[in-house]
């Protein structure tokens, strides 16, 4: 089962809406918009009272419902009038307690300084970050259980003053027995995005709910500024090296489908991906004899799931030796950059630094050009 959720876990990161709203009481003509240049699944508006309106578009994977969250500003939230019924949640900023429930929220809080406002996570034993775990040890970020089924006893005792929330389908009935009990779950679907700078740029949701939109836009743009540098100086390659991905489980082949999170990395990275035609943003489902076929002669495999080894690979399945690659020891995995209790980093740090991410890809598919760096995530199969 722990292999299973790995590998789920690996796969996730490769890889129609409510009803109009009305208008709030406050018809404000003077809204400024937050410029989203990557991501597809949030939208910020700010008018000229501070209020902020938050729409998430896409909450999860073929989501049927938006959700629209007003963030109302302390000094004027008893002075302004909102219908409850036109927003999911009416928040009151900055706040001050809050829970989140994804590992891949950890890094957007601590590049803002805020981390010290967590104070529940569900399973704190998957988080890498140091300052995190610092604070879980002092027990300030307190244990809420399993995300799909999170403590409620727990949380209605903290008393946070919301959930980020993090759901794979609207069917989640422990958030809404939360939000009966009047703590808002505010749906993050950052893990939806397909495009490496989509993912970092959901810093820019976090910001309003701490008044530190100021720090997230310049935080994201030195992330992009290294990312674009990096695809440029890629680009400037002739040899697009050949690459694999992905690993089995129970006879199918799981791979990142050629407009996912993933193979827009590889892309980036100037990489022929040998499945980059396929038209799916999450991952393939494929038999071995299929990915033999192609991707027997690929010169690097980059991402075998979960294996960190290549005498793992081989006891797990025969199949993985007859693969180039394999034989030529250019198997690249994340899963021996760990943090002190064994969370996979990338998993968690990956999404919001995406530059270090294609600086680790450059440096294996195309040696010379960034002969001084230190790969970060990706390092070769033991």
């Amino acid at each position: 089962m722990f292999k299973r959720l790995l590998l789920i876990s690996y796969l996730v990161l490769l890889c129609g809406c409510k009803q109009e709203k009305k208008e709030t009481t406050f018809i404000d003509a003077n809204v400024s918009t937050t410029a989203i240049q990557y991501a597809n699944g949030f939208t910020i508006e700010t008018q000229s009272n501070g209020i902020t309106i938050i729409n998430i578009l896409k909450p999860w994977a073929n989501a049927e419902t938006t959700h629209t969250y007003a963030l109302v500003p302390k000094e004027i939230l008893a002075s302004v009038t909102l219908d409850k019924n036109e927003y999911d949640a009416i928040i009151s900023t900055p706040v001050e307690n809050i829970v989140v429930t994804s590992t891949t929220h950890i890094p957007a809080l601590e590049e803002l300084g805020v981390l010290h406002q967590l104070i529940g996570f569900p399973d704190t034993k998957y988080i890498s970050s140091l300052a995190a775990r610092k604070l879980i040890d002092d027990g300030k970020i307190k244990e809420l259980g399993v995300n799909e089924n999170i403590n409620i006893e727990a949380v209605l005792e903290l008393q946070p003053d919301l959930i980020f929330g993090f759901a794979i389908n609207d069917g989640n009935s422990t958030y809404e027995t939360i939000q009966r009990a009047n703590i808002p779950v505010i749906y993050n679907g950052d893990w939806i995005e397909e495009t490496p700078l989509g993912k970092a740029e959901w810093i820019k949701f976090f910001a309003p709910f701490f008044n530190k939109t100021k720090e997230a836009d310049a935080i994201f743009n030195k992330i992009e500024t290294a990312y674009l540098e990096a695809k440029k100086l890629a680009a400037e390659v002739e040899n697009k090296p050949t690459v694999l991905s992905g690993a089995m489980y129970n006879d199918v082949w799981y791979l990142p489908g050629g407009k996912s999170w993933a193979a827009n990395f590889l892309k980036d990275a100037n990489a022929n991906y040998l499945w980059s035609s396929t038209d799916e943003n999450g991952s393939l489902s494929l038999s071995w004899e299929s990915v033999l076929d192609v991707g027997q002669n690929a010169e690097f495999w980059i991402g075998p799931a979960q294996f960190a080894t290549y005498q793992e690979m081989e006891a797990s399945s025969l199949h993985y030796i007859q693969f180039d690659a394999f034989k030529n020891r250019t198997i690249f995995t994340t899963a021996n950059t760990k943090g002190e209790t064994g969370g996979t980093l990338y998993y968690e740090l990956g999404p919001q630094r995406p530059d270090l991410v294609l600086k680790d890809l450059i440096h294996i598919l195309h040696p010379g050009l960034l002969p001084n760096y230190e790969p970060y995530f990706f390092k070769p199969l033991l």
